[in-house]
């Protein structure tokens, strides 16, 4: 099992954020296999839909930094970690200034980027980018086209719902960004299983039905590939972990190993922004998690 863990970023960690890179640096040299980053760009005091189905935001997502910004960080102090997002709110960006942003961070970090794409579930935060929250599928949708043309072509040309792109040079292009895309609706696990290179299913220490969480949709990801042509063995899953208040590395090793036992996932990520509340436990913790799963 191949296991990484999500930067320092949000609450009091967002207060010694250039401990980003030390944090990359120490944890590539534990051993981790990728780092991540998350995008949250504000969290509203009287929200309108709160995190997860509840009644409110964390207050750990009142502070937070740039994804792009932090995986940059941490792939310039780093020389095999793959840096992910996980997941960037696509439909927040003009496609084309992100296709131009992911292509340099291949770049600058050698092919290592893991881009994680999502479409977000704060209204609030949809009002604060000027984009209407109920074209979110639709300007992801519009993204992944100007990717496969900006990646890919020269000239690059695209007329979107929201683009257009007159046929242009840009010709400086990636070693190969896949991209991995989160969902749990019907619409977005298609898009995952027509469109896409990987999926980013969801879990907390302790789940009691992996297969449902977990193998399950895994399946009918893959299914939907191969009724569309695909080859279900060419995409890729990733395994967010998010640690729970009160769960500790015990919880953690245990589910990782559970992972390893009962799916097919071979490569995990531990989010420890609730039990984290700096770089210092946080890559304490870290280290630790390694350690016992090793």
């Amino acid at each position: 099992m191949r296991i990484g863990f999500g930067l320092p970023q949000f609450g009091r960690a967002a207060e010694e954020v250039d401990g980003t890179m030390r944090f990359a640096a120490a944890i590539e040299e534990r051993g981790a296999a990728s780092v991540w980053a998350g995008d949250r760009l504000l969290a509203a005091v009287d929200p309108r839909v709160g995190y997860a189905g509840g009644p409110g935001i964390p207050r750990q997502m009142r502070a937070a930094h740039d994804p792009m910004a932090l995986i940059t960080a941490a792939a310039a102090a780093t020389s095999r970690v793959h840096v992910g997002t996980s997941t960037l709110n696509a439909p927040w960006y003009p496609a084309a200034l992100l296709a131009r942003q992911a292509t340099t961070l291949d770049r600058i970090s050698g092919g290592r980027l893991l881009l994680g794409l999502g479409t977000g579930w704060s209204p609030e935060e949809y009002d604060a980018v000027g984009v209407p929250m109920g074209e979110r599928g639709d300007r992801l949708d519009e993204c992944l086209d100007v990717f496969a043309t900006w990646w890919h072509d020269d000239p690059v040309r695209h007329v979107g719902k929201v683009a257009t792109i007159a046929p242009s040079h840009v010709q400086v292009k990636p070693h190969g960004v896949p991209i991995y895309l989160a969902g749990f609706a019907e619409r977005a696990r298609r898009r995952v299983a027509e469109r896409a290179d990987g999926f980013l299913p969801v879990i907390v220490p302790g789940v009691g039905d992996l297969a449902k969480a977990v193998t399950t949709p895994w399946e009918r990801v893959r299914g939907m590939a191969a009724d569309a042509g695909r080859d279900p063995g060419a995409l890729d899953a990733i395994l967010r972990i998010n640690v729970r208040t009160g769960q500790g590395v015990d919880d953690v090793v245990a589910t990782l190993r559970r992972v390893a036992e009962e799916t097919e996932i071979g490569h995990a990520f531990v989010d420890l922004m609730y039990v984290a509340d700096d770089a210092a436990t946080m890559l304490d913790l870290a280290t630790r998690i390694l350690d016992a799963a090793g």
